[in-house]
Order: structure tokens, then sequence, then C-alpha cells
């Protein structure tokens, strides 16, 4: 099978494709040829080392969220050959799922809605789990909230709003004025263009914020929650002291670190059969021109999703 590796860390140059011999899955899990892999800013900043090294230094494999076909597995354990399945394998530890075929935890794949073809279910997983995890099992919101996403028109966003609106929220968002229409599109109740207004001064009373940007949005939060009310973070740093200032404030704080929860998968995949929940995905690339894709990526702003197809 052909994997696509690196050697150095660096620039999406450093990325090769090699041929590797295939997996071979342990008593619990199946054999998948992989159809889709979904890309995520997080494996950007792997491949420069530009984040805590969860793979070691390399030569590693990157990606976690795919799509394809079981191929071998145990005959009595969730999936047989031929079905069509997706997840995000093992996430934090290395599933190395740029690849064509890949070994993962039968626990941690779900069986592919039909409504979905390979490219957009190997969009939603890491997005869909970490905006569930930070809204259902987190943030715990509940009909009639008012909730704020920030960064609204990326990944995470465009499907954190159609989770929150399937919770019975009102949900705004913050994006891009060119984002609008799309962010509106999808459900945002409210959209805030944050290069022409300061979000602080547009809204208040919120109960629950989730953010996907980081930086000084994470602190100037505080200003618009409603009295124990509740931040939800993504991307932010551990910081104990504005931890202690949101306490102090009579404010919730937690941070994300997403988790491939079958529950939440499970989740995911009832509110697309609903037709209440899809990705979008903004481009898609041919195995061979991943480098393409991750220059792509770099340049941050996307719009949903980018897929590698095989």
């Amino acid at each position: 099978m052909r994997v696509i590796t690196q050697q150095t860390l660096g620039g999406p140059e450093v990325l090769t494709i090699v041929d590797a011999p295939e997996p071979q899955p342990l008593p619990t899990e199946v054999l998948v040829r992989v159809k889709a892999i979904g890309l995520n800013p997080l494996e950007a900043l792997l491949r420069a080392g530009e984040f805590p090294p969860l793979l070691g230094r390399p030569p590693f494999i990157l990606g976690w969220d795919i799509s394809g076909v079981v191929e071998e597995g145990p005959l009595t354990y969730r999936f047989r050959p031929g079905d069509e399945v997706f997840g995000m394998p093992l996430f934090p530890r290395a599933a190395s799922a740029y690849a064509e075929v890949v070994s993962a935890p039968a626990l941690h794949l779900a069986p592919k809605p039909a409504s979905l073809s390979h490219i957009e279910a190997s969009a939603l997983p890491v997005v869909g789990l970490t905006a569930w995890q930070g809204l259902v099992d987190l943030g715990g919101v509940t009909e009639g909230d008012r909730v704020l996403v920030h960064g609204g028109g990326g990944g995470v966003g465009h499907v954190a709003i159609q989770i929150a609106k399937a919770l019975g929220a009102h949900v705004i968002a913050t994006a891009g004025g060119s984002k609008r229409k799309f962010v509106e599109g999808v459900g945002a109740d409210e959209v805030i263009d944050y290069t022409a207004v300061d979000f602080t001064e547009a809204v208040r009373d919120i109960d629950v914020v989730l953010d996907t940007i980081g930086g000084d949005t994470v602190e100037r939060s505080l200003e618009v929650l409603r009295p124990g009310g509740h931040l939800v973070t993504a991307v932010a740093e551990e910081d104990s002291e504005l931890v202690a200032r949101y306490e102090a404030a009579g404010m919730r704080f937690s941070g994300i670190a997403v988790d491939p929860d079958p529950v939440a998968l499970r989740g995911l995949v009832e509110l697309v059969e609903q037709g209440r929940l899809r990705v979008h995905v903004q481009e898609t690339f041919p195995f061979e021109r991943v480098a393409d894709a991750h220059r792509l990526l770099d340049g941050g702003h996307l719009q949903g999703k980018l897929v590698l197809t095989i």
C-alpha cells in the first residue's frame, strides 16, 4: 500500500508518498480500505513541528479522519467485510490515516450514513466530535440557551452551529464578512463580522461560548457571558491565571481534548440521518497532491474542510 510520510519537520514539501506493508489488525480492530481522508489544521502544525509532538519525532504518518470500506475483521464483531465506515480512530495516538489502508479499533468507527459520500464522511469526525463534546458533553447546551460560536465558518464552527441549533439554542456566530452567507446557510441566527465589529459590544447574556480561535478571544469572551456562563475552548492553551479569572467572576472554563467517543459519533450519525447536519468540503485533492492541500491548510481561513481522495 501507499502511505504519506515525512522524514523531517518542515513545510508541505516534506510530505512524501512511499510504499509500506499493510498493517495487521489486532483482535478488536478492522482493516479499512480508505476512500477519503479528512485534513485538519492540527496536522499541518504537527508536520511543521509547531505543536507539542503527539507523534514523536519523524518519521511518522499523519491523519485521523477516514472513510472507507472494511476489508478484514472478526466476523462476529461490529462490522463485516464490505461495510462502509467512518471515524477518527485512536486520537491522540497515531492512527497513520494518510494511507490507503488503516487498521482501526472497531469501537472508534461507525457505519457511514448512506446520505454522505466518502468525501463528506471523512470530513466529519474530528470537527464533529470536537463540536459535540464541547456543546453537549461539556457545555450542556439545552433548548433556549444562547450560544456564541467563534469561527463559525471554519471546520468545527460550521458543524457546531448546526449541533447547537439541533439542541434548540439561539446561535450567534463570529465570522469574516465573506463567510456571512455560508454561516447563515448552516443555521446561525445572528452573524457578527469580527473584521468590522467588536463582538464584546454586539452581544450579551451568552450561556455557552464555543471558541475555535484562541488568543485574546478567550479572555474577551468573559465580557459576554451571563452570570454562571460557560466558556469552552477547542484551541486555547491551559492558562491557570485565566481559569482563575473566569471562576472568580462566577463563570466556568473548559478545554476540549477531542476523544474518539462512539456514543458521540452515533449522535452525529443521527443528526445526519435526520437532515439536521451536513459538513461542507471546501476542496478535495487527490492523494498525490497532499502537499498542495497542506499549503492551503497553512494559509488558514478555510470554509469548512479539505479532503484527500484515493
